[in-house]
């Protein structure tokens, strides 16, 4: 994915997003915005994410098969 931002720049902007959501004071144009912004930025968290779990789960089976081997 290019430009994907670290999961630590799409969580903190995540956070943002929800602070301005949640402290009202935009118009609805704006808020949705916001809204479609959050979502976005929720993939990207959650693709992160599941991308470590894959590749602890791939470290966890290969020092299984290690220990079998032995």
């Amino acid at each position: 994915m290019p430009d994907t931002p670290s999961y630590e720049e799409a969580r903190e902007e995540l956070v943002e997003v929800v602070r301005r959501l949640e402290s009202g004071g935009t118009d609805l144009e704006e808020s949705l915005a916001l809204w479609e912004r959050g979502e976005q930025l929720a993939r990207v968290c959650q693709e992160w994410l599941d991308g470590a779990k894959r590749r602890l789960d791939a470290a966890i089976a290969s020092g299984d098969d290690a220990e079998d081997d032995s």
